[in-house]
């Protein structure tokens, strides 16, 4: 049996703007918490052949983090643009509390939550655009983002899983994916056939591991999070809270 662990980024510096494709970094305390999910996974057993990862270095750390704490950082990384965030365009820094006195609750849920609702566009001129950041200088400019909805990330993350991840679990590796919100609810959304309706209300929380099991075909056979289920709800009811102004 192939497993997959999928595992979103540790605590952001950011929790309380929209970060999308700005390379911040996780805190210390974001840190602390993977590296004992890290220390759970060692604990189970878990052993992994390859990682894959973004090109963002909050879910790079995380997954350094989780290979740190279960011995295991010698595997090989293949980081692609295509499991970053969503781009959230010309919301990116904004702070969100703020964004709702702004444009509403209602205007914010649906950039923040809807399937096919993009925020406003970032203008390609803008420094911000991914366009002028070196990490993505051997990428078509074409096919960088200036704003994503949900459906946008899925039709980049979903695919490279297809093609890149899959054969490899039809092959019996084991594989550790650490990534971001709405590239892993896009992800998850594939694997578990959700509709469009259902994946506006699944929150995937913060650097808790989350256990797929496959068969030889790469068909999902099970899922579960290496945590209580309490727990796991406490993390995603302060994700949700992360809107209200405190």
């Amino acid at each position: 049996m192939t497993k997959v662990v999928i595992i979103r980024h540790g605590t952001s510096i950011w929790s309380d703007r929209f970060t999308g494709w700005i390379d911040i970094d996780v805190t210390p305390e974001g840190i602390k918490e993977t590296y004992q999910y890290g220390l759970k996974l060692k604990e189970a057993g878990f052993t992994f052949d390859i990682a894959f990862t973004s090109y963002l270095k909050r879910a790079i750390r995380t997954l350094w983090t989780v290979l740190d704490a279960t011995e295991q950082m010698y595997i090989p990384i293949v980081n692609s643009w295509k499991l970053n965030e969503r781009h959230y365009g010309a919301l990116q820094g904004l702070n969100k509390p703020e964004t709702v006195e702004k444009h509403g609750a209602e205007q914010v849920a649906l950039w923040r939550r809807s399937y096919d609702v993009p925020p406003p566009t970032l203008d390609i001129t803008d420094p911000g655009h991914p366009s002028h950041d070196p990490k993505y200088k051997d990428i078509d400019p074409a096919l960088l983002p200036s704003t994503e909805c949900l459906k946008d990330t899925y039709a980049r993350s979903v695919p490279y899983w297809q093609a890149e991840i899959e054969p490899l679990i039809k092959q019996g590796k084991q594989i550790i994916l650490s990534g971001h919100h709405n590239s892993l609810r896009s992800i998850i959304k594939y694997l578990d056939n959700l509709s469009d309706e259902a994946v506006v209300d699944l929150t995937v929380p913060y650097c808790i591991p989350l256990v797929y099991e496959f068969d030889d075909q790469a068909r999902p056979i099970r899922h579960y999070y290496l945590a209580p289920d309490e727990e796991v709800q406490r993390v995603i009811e302060s994700i949700k809270n992360q809107t209200k102004k405190k």
